[in-house]
């Protein structure tokens, strides 16, 4: 079992102050593999502390440092995928593969996504009709960056590299469900050259660190993604000292399948959105809506093509995908399965309980619903786990007005001809809207609408969410 019970701090590994242990579970054996120190008060004042000081010199590198930087932690990267990979599969129950590839990959993408967005971003403008005026852009200070454990590196990278970029320093706090990687994240920085101070890591839970992040009257910003409860509870905490707080929360993404849809040939690539990382993504689609016309050819395929999911052991190769996090995800799915049957909804596949395939774990079947109406629980709940529904409608401004009937917004799916779907997706009141396929692209500006946040992250756009903006008059 891996022992990780110290932070990283102003470029050193440090013991705990006051922290207490903590076991992390394979939801795939339900056996602790790694143990972490929970932080405390005491390791969060350090750490702010040293990032603190450290802003004073950083926040001066000029443009080309950070890039060569960042360049170098890049390369870093690179050389520690197979271990990135290993932890998040044991952490988490990524299967290895997807873990080796879409896990570490999508960390890789943040990180080269905004070294490129960096020529593309301008760092002074004009003001118009004022030409003794001129706006800059300037680093903010010192930024929390809280993450969670579905996409880790995802997450971790989305906000360090735009801080690294714009002469900010961060404490890390990832999830203590999958805190392994973060902390060979840390151990890449080093590797890297970033000077001490810049980057900083405290484990710890949300109770703890997070509080004491939050509330911390020398963090400028705060940088949070996971669930719109916490995401409410952390502006709470931030409001006191008036500091910057930038969400991605959480979503209930729609798929508006259109009449011309080519089932075989568009469909595919938006369900399998339902079910990569075992449906454990913010973005996954998982609420089909379907023309009343096509409801039996909907109900057949996409049943089909869940029955045909595998379920096996993460820590082997190949397509198949694994459980979700931990027993308190595993019950909630499980619930939300069952209060589908209560409620009236039709199972097409799946259902309650383990797979056959497995007598242990956190493994979910992968579940179908069809006749699933908008006064039923699954259609407005997040579900985070590889279940789809099915609700018809009987217009295309009926099947919009479903999409759109969600407190959430972080991102829609069209399925259909690209071409009736121009005129659709400024219709749909989400952040990222996808035609034929469920995710965002590179250098692309991510976050969401209505209560799944607010802020973007990636490219550009990103970037300029992590910096102050200045206005210079001179007379």
């Amino acid at each position: 079992m891996r022992e990780l019970l110290k932070h990283y701090i102003d470029g050193h590994w440090v013991e705990s102050e006051g922290g207490r242990r903590y076991e992390v579970i394979n939801p795939a054996t339900e056996e602790p593999c790694a143990a972490i120190t929970l932080g405390s008060q005491a390791d969060v004042n350090k750490a702010v502390a040293a990032a603190r000081k450290a802003f004073v010199s950083y926040s001066q590198t000029t443009l080309d440092e950070r890039k060569a930087l960042l360049a170098r932690i890049i390369a870093e990267y690179k050389k520690r995928i197979p271990d990135l990979a290993k932890v998040i599969s044991e952490e988490m129950g990524a299967p290895i593969s997807f873990a080796a590839t879409a896990q570490v990959g999508a960390g890789i993408s943040y990180l080269l996504g905004t070294l490129e967005a960096v020529d593309d971003f301008e760092w002074e403008e004009p003001v118009v009709g004022a030409p003794n005026a001129r706006i800059v852009y300037e680093p903010i200070g010192v930024v929390a960056a809280i993450t969670p454990w579905n996409w880790p590196l995802n997450q971790i990278c989305a906000k360090v590299a735009p801080c690294i970029l714009a002469g900010n320093t961060v404490v890390l706090k990832p999830s203590e469900e999958c805190p392994s990687n973060a902390a060979i994240f840390a151990e890449i920085l080093d590797a890297a050259g970033v000077p001490a101070g810049v980057f900083n890591l405290v484990q710890g839970d949300g109770l703890g660190v997070g509080v004491a992040l939050t509330t911390h009257l020398d963090v400028d910003m705060v940088s949070f993604t996971g669930s719109t409860r916490a995401g409410i509870q952390i502006a709470k905490n931030a409001a006191d000292t008036v500091k910057r707080v930038h969400q991605e929360l959480g979503g209930k993404s729609p798929n508006l399948v259109l009449e011309d849809a080519d089932f075989a040939a568009n469909l595919p690539g938006t369900l399998q959105g339902v079910v990569a990382n075992t449906g454990q993504s913010c973005i996954a689609p998982t609420r089909l809506l379907v023309p009343t016309a096509r409801k039996a050819e909907a109900e057949a395929f996409v049943r089909d093509y869940f029955a045909a999911v595998k379920v096996g052991s993460p820590a082997e190769e190949g397509a198949h995908i694994g459980p979700v996090v931990n027993k308190a995800q595993w019950s909630k799915v499980q619930g939300l399965i069952e209060k589908s049957i209560e409620e009236g909804a039709s199972l097409l596949q799946g259902g309650p309980g383990l797979p056959d395939s497995v007598n242990r774990g956190y493994f979910i079947r992968p579940t179908v619903f069809s006749d699933v109406t908008p006064d039923m629980t699954i259609f407005h709940e997040e579900t985070f786990g590889p279940v789809a529904t099915i609700t018809t409608y009987d217009t295309l401004e009926e099947g919009i007005e479903l999409a759109n009937r969600t407190s959430y917004g972080l991102s829609a799916t069209v399925t259909g001809n690209p071409e009736t779907a121009k005129g659709i997706v400024g219709k749909l009141r989400a952040g990222l809207v996808a035609v034929n396929q469920w995710g965002g692209v590179k250098g692309g500006a991510f976050g969401g609408y209505k209560q799944s946040g607010n802020g973007r992250e990636g490219g550009r756009h990103g970037l300029k969410d992590f910096m102050e903006i200045k206005t210079i008059v001179i007379a």
